[in-house]
């Protein structure tokens, strides 16, 4: 059997073991196992939500039998105050949270597929999430491209001074997540399935001309310096960067690229 259709059928299991136990109202597959089937591959997992009646949250919680009678658990850990990651025995792992009907009534999350319900519970439509996750992308270059800007010269700061692992998140992390929260208005994206929580996620299918020259940009822990000027040529690129700041973060990125050759 195929990894995606072995997923899918966990999924209907799962909906079919809540239905025995009693207690619960709607099981919703989310993520790549949601909505977004077409992009599931051998790497997906299960994302899901369990509704339950009220007073039922805690036996779902706190006991985990409903998933051990469908597949015996490798491991598990509670990693919030209402849910579990999961790794089954034959290796499918899977995030899951469990709530009661009123705790979505006003959430922001991604829209989910009803996999199983109650024949009685008539409220399908909160698989739909009545307020939206607040965009991560950003409607102006200003802000992001110039902090990027000052994430350089910090980071190569620390770098100087022997911090190494500061200066590589500065860089390599901070002023390249900034740069991906204004990407769409750089570059045309290709619609392919983005994620309102993270802006890397399918990056190389949704940005391809991006893609081919980040490698640049995220060259390494020892090589922050080099990472840095491909940052700033790049902004430089496509913003006025302010001259004076331009000068002195490549004056210091040359002169510490320099010192560790």
């Amino acid at each position: 059997m195929l990894r995606t259709d072995l997923l899918l059928q966990r999924l209907n299991e799962i909906g079919k073991s809540l239905e025995r136990k009693g207690g619960a109202l709607l099981l919703l597959g989310v993520g790549s196992v949601g909505i977004e089937t077409e992009r599931m591959d051998e790497y997906s997992d299960l994302d899901f939500f369990v509704i339950v009646k009220p007073g039922q949250k805690n036996r779902y919680i706190d006991r985990l039998d409903w998933l051990e009678e469908v597949y015996p658990l490798a491991y598990s850990f509670m990693n919030s105050d209402v849910g579990y990651k999961i790794l089954f025995e034959d290796g499918i792992y899977g995030e899951y949270a469990v709530f009661e009907e009123w705790e979505l009534a006003n959430g922001s999350y991604t829209e989910g597929r009803v996999v199983w319900k109650d024949p009685l519970f008539r409220n399908t439509g909160i698989a739909k999430p009545s307020n939206p996750i607040p965009s991560i992308k950003k409607d102006s270059l200003d802000f992001p491209l110039n902090e990027a800007l000052t994430n350089l010269y910090v980071g190569l700061g620390r770098y100087a001074r022997g911090e190494r692992l500061s200066a590589t998140r500065f860089v390599q992390s901070y002023a390249v997540d900034n740069i991906l929260s204004v990407l769409h208005l750089l570059e045309q994206e290709v619609d392919y399935f983005p994620d309102p929580f993270g802006n890397e996620r399918r990056l190389e299918k949704r940005y391809p001309r991006f893609a081919e020259i980040i490698g640049d940009m995220i060259q390494g822990y020892d090589h922050v310096p080099e990472s840095a000027l491909r940052i700033l040529n790049f902004i430089e690129e496509v913003y006025p960067v302010n001259r004076r700041l331009s000068d002195e973060i490549r004056r210091l990125a040359d002169k510490l690229a320099v010192r560790d050759s």
